[in-house]
């Protein structure tokens, strides 16, 4: 493991949250140096522990998930759990969750009794659809929220129905805009010199539905009602996924005059440049299916090796569409190191996830493997906040720790 720390080194994240969204956001962090503990339900821990993949019963998405992580189990729903957490909160700067809206309430810990603790608090809260509105209070997971922000209804073929994506995409991305929200809100309290914390809120869907603003305005500028489609569409032209001569799938986009007249040329269409009937990018979706049809024609002749290496030398947008074995063997993300070994307490060592963005002077770091349930329960119960041996052993056998 390394020794570097990351720029969020000195900041202190308790992570109350469970599975994907909120965790992930918490993971961000300790990956940029953040100290992160993970408070986990006694005897059961985070569900996430237990979602696949699997090998041999052992879940596979925690050791990426979950690295740069502490673990101490605490019943926060019980009296003696409840001031163990308060305790735990005087000296956090974050504080993480995503439990229904009014439970935390309910259990007595809600912001307004945090803060008095805790005046300097930023309480980042993740729900499935928000702290307040009609639906606060109905259970949100990924995948329907992701259908309520708007992003299923166009995803697959006109002809079938629509698609969810293959894995948990919202929840990843949601946890990005905690995370984003989070450090944003620890900038004001550093930058104003107030030292106040607030509340930072967000809706699962919210994250999805805000990187649609073009559905937004074309809805509301021309009334339209965007329907599925297999790939990028109305955007630009020519752009979509095509086959090599070899069998192999590549995606393609040619979002700017200036690309869109490299690939022209490429494939020794100059004529196309100098035709009004394709000068604009406007002028181009009216007419995408022909233009398909000559980009379809070219890249059929060509192999995937050839083809890639013609259009880059040209600079043209071009991708090979890579399964999960073509990104191990690939130069690019060993270069990068995307994909790093962590050390795992039952199979040795496990390759997850490499840690983004990079920084040119306080490099994040995968500085310890995720942790076994209730993993740190001495060290932060017994050694920091000054819990005694028989204190601990009572809290056990009444199942708060």
């Amino acid at each position: 493991m390394s020794n570097n720390y990351g720029p969020l080194t000195g900041i202190r994240v308790i992570d109350a949250s469970t599975v994907i969204a909120a965790p992930f956001a918490a993971s961000l962090l300790g990956d940029l140096g953040a100290e992160v503990i993970k408070v986990e339900l006694p005897g059961k821990g985070d569900p996430l522990r237990g979602l696949g993949p699997w090998k041999d019963s052992e879940a596979l998405r925690w050791p990426g998930l979950s690295r740069n992580k502490q673990s101490v189990t605490l019943d926060i729903r019980t009296d003696e759990g409840r001031e163990l957490f308060k305790k735990l909160i005087c000296t956090a700067d974050v504080l993480i969750e995503n439990f229904r809206p009014g439970t935390l309430e309910k259990w007595g810990l809600g912001y307004d009794v945090l803060k008095e603790i805790n005046p300097s608090l930023v309480m980042s809260r993740q729900s499935g659809y928000g702290q307040t509105g009609p639906y606060a209070e109905k259970a949100g997971f990924g995948t329907p929220s992701t259908a309520f922000s708007g992003y299923t209804y166009l995803q697959g073929f006109r002809d079938r129905h629509p698609v969810s994506p293959s894995f948990s995409l919202l929840d990843y991305i949601s946890g990005v805009f905690v995370a984003f929200g989070t450090v944003s809100a620890l900038f004001h309290r550093e930058k104003s010199l107030s030292n106040k914390g607030q509340v930072v809120e967000l809706g699962l869907y919210e994250a999805m539905f805000r990187m649609m603003e073009f559905l937004i305005a074309e809805h509301n500028q021309l009334g339209k009602v965007r329907e599925r489609n297999p790939m990028l569409a109305g955007h630009s032209s020519p752009a979509g996924t095509y086959q090599t001569k070899d069998g192999k799938w590549v995606v393609l986009v040619c979002s700017t005059e200036r690309t869109w007249t490299r690939l022209a040329e490429v494939m020794e269409r100059s004529d196309l440049i100098q035709d009004p009937r394709y000068a604009t990018n406007i002028e181009r979706m009216k007419r995408d299916a022909e233009l398909q049809e000559i980009v379809i024609s070219f890249i059929k002749k060509h192999n995937n090796a050839d083809l890639i290496k013609k259009l880059d030398e040209a600079g043209v947008p071009i991708s090979p569409i890579l399964s999960i074995e073509d990104i191990f063997k690939d130069p690019h993300y060993q270069a990068r190191e995307n994909i790093v070994d962590v050390d795992h307490p039952r199979f040795g060592t496990i390759k997850v996830p490499g840690i983004v963005p990079k920084f040119s002077e306080t490099p994040g770091a995968i500085r310890h493997r995720a942790p076994e349930l209730g993993e740190h329960n001495e060290q932060i119960f017994v050694d920091e906040l000054g819990i005694s041996p028989e204190q601990m052993k009572n809290l056990r056998e009444k199942g708060v720790i």
